[in-house]
């Protein structure tokens, strides 16, 4: 279907949208404010059969790619190419592209353009695809690894949400002046109603269950706690995924059994009553290079913040910069299940430091992370944004036959 009208401004997103994911989280904060700036544009995401391919809301017109390409490059090279013939369509009333990702970027700036863009990084293929996809092959990374040269060079400015990631790029040759941070965000979770069939006392960990969130350290931990008999865990995950099957198996393999209480893809307003309740919320990211070296600005950990609940999260560069050990929660080391457990069950025995910590997560949440702040310095960036007159060589696309698989087989508040 044809666009309905020539935007001026386009938000690009290889993530499906809406989902429970933080990336979903960051399309319907940052989108509005693109689109509050240019009276309304284009969206551009990842959908499926649940969700319309194209719709209209208020100046916002949402077009979602939702062909079943089950190949993942294969599906980002086809995004790619839809959202080529998208801005064909838009001729020349574009004033702002901000995307997400390579497979949007290219098509963006490899044309001659008049209109500014943005290349919003929280996580880049290269650094993501070999935890996803062991088996990809070098040359194909190779090229992930071009296309996402070409949009740090080719964009006009670069936003990043922690300061961890900001370093890692500048360490690439990005200039500094070229990169700002624009802080994940969370909005103050007051109290709720215990949901009905919460535990009287548990743990949470919410959000998606890749290898490098480290749930499997958080299930040998709790194993750790069995004497502790009334506490439960309670496992919100964004998706029922090939690694949340994996971890369902650990939990069992572990005899945790009934001790664990699992959910799936809850929506907010379902989530935060569970989160608002635990006693602790856990973050036991590992100690890869896609949270180290990287960095990462974990949604969870700033939610439990917001919540007013304490985090007990991995001692990580880019989780120091969101939680002080010892005021908003706890710091241990990454990938060990003993120390872990160990912290978990010292916070525990200690309600009145809980109760401290709480207070100390909210003002945090409070004064430096609402979304508020974060959309103020994205609109900042907007506009200063001027676009740069060279087009740099894009690189030549993936054209050999991909060798990775994908283990993925949804109305939309935009403004």
């Amino acid at each position: 279907m044809p666009l309905l009208r020539r935007p001026r401004a386009l938000y690009a997103a290889f993530d499906r949208f809406p989902t429970r994911k933080g990336a979903s989280t960051h399309i319907a904060r940052f989108a509005p404010a693109l689109f509050t700036e240019h009276g309304g544009g284009l969206l551009y995401v990842l959908g499926d059969e649940r969700l319309p391919a194209h719709q209209v809301e208020g100046e916002v017109e949402v077009v979602r790619f939702s062909v079943p390409v089950e190949n993942f490059l294969e599906r980002a090279v086809a995004f790619g190419a839809h959202l080529s013939r998208l801005l064909d369509e838009s001729g020349e009333a574009l004033e702002v592209c901000h995307f997400r990702d390579p497979w949007s970027g290219v098509p963006i700036l490899e044309r001659e353009r008049r209109y500014a863009t943005l290349f919003e990084v929280n996580a880049l293929p290269s650094v993501e695809l070999p935890y996803a996809f062991p088996s990809i092959a070098p040359r194909t990374l190779e090229k992930v690894l071009a296309a996402e040269r070409f949009c740090l060079d080719a964009a006009d400015r670069v936003v990043t949400p922690s300061r961890t990631t900001r370093d890692f790029l500048v360490a690439q040759g990005v200039p500094a002046a070229k990169v700002a941070v624009v802080p994940n965000g969370a909005d103050p979770i007051p109290p709720r109603p215990r949901p009905f069939e919460a535990p009287d006392a548990y743990l949470i960990y919410f959000g998606a269950l890749q290898p490098w969130q480290g749930v499997d350290t958080l299930l040998r931990a709790f194993a750790r706690l069995a004497d502790l008999t009334e506490l439960r865990l309670v496992v919100c995950g964004s998706a029922r995924s090939r690694p949340a099957r994996a971890a369902e198996k650990l939990a069992e393999k572990l005899g945790l059994g009934e001790r664990v209480t699992w959910r799936w893809e809850l929506p907010t307003a379902e989530l935060e009553p569970w989160l608002a309740n635990a006693l602790l919320s856990v973050a036991p990211l590992r100690a890869t290079e896609r949270n180290v070296v990287q960095g990462c600005a974990p949604l969870k950990v700033l939610e439990s913040l917001a919540a007013g609940v304490p985090v007990v999260a991995s001692d990580l560069p880019p989780v120091r910069e969101i939680v002080t050990d010892g005021v908003e929660g706890r710091l241990v080391p990454p990938d060990r299940p003993a120390d872990l457990a160990r912290a978990i069950r010292l916070l525990l025995h200690l309600p009145e430091e809980r109760e401290r910590m709480a207070a100390a997560a909210r003002a945090r949440a409070a004064r430096d992370f609402g979304w508020d702040r974060s959309v103020a310095l994205l609109k900042d960036v907007y506009r200063a944004l001027r676009p740069t007159a060279a087009t740099p060589s894009a690189p030549r696309p993936i054209e050999e036959e991909p060798d990775v698989r994908s283990a993925e087989g949804p109305k939309v508040a935009v403004a």
